[in-house]
């Protein structure tokens, strides 16, 4: 004996299955609406998507040699390889470190391998930056060379204004 729900559940599976059965017959009653011309979409000459297809008067020829494919060139630009930073952390016993760029406070991690002059945490630097597994490292790390600040200009006197009667009428 079936149990009260085992029965409905049993009548919503034929209602579905009718349903379907009658879908499928109104799509065999009515086979227009889906050609592939009905499907199309065309691109007019604002860039609007339209059903219409263009007017071939107004066709404009593009030579395919013009036409350039991917990611344009880039003019290389001329980078100094050269940074300049300030030692920010510095562990002599481990041999590692950090470097904040000047300018950017950029942070690169230095290695024991990758120095020229031996550091210390303040030190100015002057270092190169190479890929390394986990991102970008300072090598090549010197020791920034001091160079003095540039002199102050002498102050320029003020021009002296012309006397009236030295101005000439012409």
């Amino acid at each position: 004996m079936a149990t009260f729900e085992k029965r409905q559940k049993e009548k919503k599976r034929l209602q579905k299955k009718q349903e379907k059965q009658r879908r499928k017959e109104e799509r065999k009653a009515n086979p227009g609406g889906s050609s592939l011309d009905d499907m199309m979409a065309y691109v007019d000459e604002f860039g609007q998507i339209v059903d219409t297809p263009p007017d071939p008067a107004n066709r404009v020829e593009i030579d395919a040699s013009e036409i350039e494919l991917g990611v344009p060139k880039r003019e290389r630009e001329e980078i100094d390889p050269i940074h300049h930073g300030k030692v920010d952390f510095f562990d002599t016993s481990k041999g590692f470190g950090f470097i904040n760029e000047i300018g950017s406070q950029e942070r690169y991690f230095v290695h024991i391998s990758g120095m020229l002059d031996e550091i210390g945490e303040g030190d100015k630097v002057s270092f190169e930056l190479e890929r390394g597994p986990k991102g970008l490292n300072a090598v090549r790390v010197q020791l920034a060379k001091a160079t003095p600040p540039p002199a102050p200009k002498p102050p320029t006197p003020p021009a002296a204004p012309t006397p009236p009667e030295a101005k000439s009428d012409t």
